[in-house]
């Protein structure tokens, strides 16, 4: 969907507040396509990313696994090597 929003479950640590933020400020940015709503739009643009947000806090706090916990050195490291590899190629 929006190559900005990063997976945030099963993380160690936990995802933080912020990171649940940013990633539904994308999220709703994307849906409504505007990055800086009118102010006509801004409490509803505002109350939507709250809201988004408090709802995903509750959905990584409900989501169990068996799968250990993924480090972000290490997934950050996989990312900029898929993105090397990608851009190398063009």
């Amino acid at each position: 969907m929006c190559r900005n929003i990063h997976q945030l479950h099963n993380f160690e640590p936990a995802a933080t507040d912020d990171e649940v933020y940013a990633a539904s400020l994308q999220f709703v940015r994307k849906i409504s396509g505007s990055t800086k709503p009118s102010k006509a739009n801004e409490e509803a643009f505002n109350r939507a990313v709250a809201e988004i947000a408090h709802i995903s806090r509750h959905l990584l706090e409900d989501l169990v696994t068996t799968a250990p916990p993924k480090n972000r050195e290490v997934e950050a490291e996989k990312a900029k090597e898929r993105s090397a590899r990608r851009f190398a190629a063009a």
